[in-house]
């Protein structure tokens, strides 16, 4: 089949193990986003099958319609970038496996940003590269609290991460996760104003949709420590446009760590986050480890194996399936 991988921007995907399971087939992998709908359609051409990575690029009716070759978009997670009506009008199956399991990469690249930030390692790198020898003075995280914004599966790593670093762990959320938070052992903080307040880091580990969309705002930012960090590894959207600028520059929380932006990829050097000196700025790299782009792209591409066989599965539009089914006993296939 005709398979194209889209905005693999590391350009790693034929260096998986996991690539040879469609290595036989007609793979075209792009490694560049391409955000303009008439490019995008030239460069996947009569390809019968998308492989999208996470939420790059949207799969809407502007594009589908334009790609009447289309049989199978197969990806891994979840997909709210997929217009699963639109797929379904056009006769385009969508497959893509959930687990139940955290992303440790996305963990670890959060544990990685709040020592980064806090020992401000990137600063003193550039410093050393400079000729400067010791230029800032960096603060430990034993003995500090840990608060965590969202209790779901990261969240759970991130709070045992902080407990062998001797940290104390204070979670917020719906009372789900605080209900959650409890029964393992950590302490919900009693209100809002208390966990901004008491927190020394704060982590977003929310998931993004309607409800969740701007749940911090300025006046949340505002209630932090000077010496607090603020950490979102989640989705930029969670926080109110221009907040997160406007507290670092007033000085509550006096550090940020940010590895998600509105507009991806961030390909404007005056992004006003990049120019704060006192924010660690990351390129979405929370998934991008290959173990995990080895379980990712595994996925999809056994997808589209089961799909040639004639047993798809985890599919999210079935109705595509029986339709297909009642064409051909109807005599139209």
């Amino acid at each position: 089949m005709k398979i194209a991988v889209l905005d693999d921007y590391a350009n790693a995907v034929r260096s998986l193990d996991a690539f040879q399971l469609i290595a036989d087939h007609d793979v075209k992998v792009i490694t560049r986003h391409i955000a303009d709908p008439d490019a995008l359609v030239a460069e996947i051409g009569d390809a019968e099958v998308l492989v999208p990575l996470r939420e790059r690029t949207p799969i809407n009716e502007a594009l589908i319609s334009r790609l009447p070759h289309l049989k199978l978009v197969s990806q891994n997670g979840h997909i709210p970038h997929v217009d699963l009506g639109a797929c379904s009008r056009h006769g385009v199956l969508v497959s893509s496996s959930l687990t139940s399991k955290p992303s440790y990469a996305a963990a670890e690249l959060t544990w990685g940003l709040i020592i980064a930030a806090l020992r401000r390692i990137p600063q003193e790198v550039q410093a050393l590269k400079q000729g400067r020898w010791q230029s800032t003075l960096g603060t430990g995280l034993r003995g500090r609290t840990l608060g965590i914004y969202g209790f779901g599966r990261i969240g759970k790593v991130l709070a045992r991460y902080a407990q062998a670093f001797e940290m104390d762990v204070l979670v917020w959320g719906r009372q789900g996760s605080l209900a959650a938070a409890k029964e393992a052992g950590w302490k919900a903080a009693a209100s809002r104003e208390e966990f901004f307040r008491e927190a020394d880091v704060v982590v977003l580990t929310v998931r993004l949709n309607d409800e969740t969309r701007a749940i911090v705002k300025l006046d949340d930012l505002r209630l932090m420590k000077q010496s607090a960090l603020l950490v979102n590894t989640s989705r930029a959207e969670l926080i109110e446009p221009g907040a997160l600028a406007t507290a670092l520059r007033e000085g509550c929380p006096g550090l940020a760590a940010v590895d998600v932006f509105e507009n991806e990829p961030l390909v404007d050097a005056g992004c006003d986050l990049l120019s704060q000196p006192n924010a660690v700025c990351t390129p979405h790299l929370g998934y991008v480890e290959r173990d995990n782009h080895e379980v990712a792209y595994g996925n999809s591409f056994r997808q589209i194996l089961e799909y040639i066989k004639g047993t798809p599965i985890a599919v999210h539009n079935p109705e595509v399936l029986r339709n297909a089914m009642s064409d051909a006993g109807e005599g139209k296939v």
